[in-house]
């Protein structure tokens, strides 16, 4: 019932920023937590940061707070990540996930989510 296109991956150079998009579809859009997850060569999904369904909170991974910014615009459903200070290990394949969760405000776990996106690549050189 959701569907998830996410937009903006590129290559940045390590301290630069970038910009990801998540366009979500479908309907009660308001009642799903939107996410975002990476996952790197050889390695799991991992959560990188959470904002809840509307009027819900943010929650971040420890390795990109205060660096990444997640935000949330409910008119245009979609959720925005912004990376500051991108660092090389940063590098990874980078999902928009959505979750109903009537329990948690800001589901983490892979598991949590039903809807994915496709995945935007996203590159940071030394």
């Amino acid at each position: 019932q959701v569907q998830l296109v996410e937009s903006g991956g590129g290559l940045v150079q390590a301290g630069g920023s970038l910009r990801l998009s998540c366009e979500a579809s479908g309907r009660t859009l308001n009642l799903y937590a939107l996410a975002w997850f990476r996952q790197a060569p050889g390695k799991g999904r991992e959560f990188v940061a959470v904002y809840g369904r509307s009027g819900g909170t943010t929650s971040y991974a420890d390795s990109v707070k205060g660096r990444f910014t997640i935000s949330r615009d409910n008119a245009k459903n979609t959720v925005d990540l912004l990376m500051d200070s991108l660092k090389p290990e940063d590098a990874a394949i980078y999902y928009c996930a959505a979750a109903y969760d009537i329990f948690k405000a800001t589901p983490t776990r892979p598991s949590d989510y039903a809807y994915w996106g496709q995945g935007s690549q996203v590159t940071v050189s030394s």
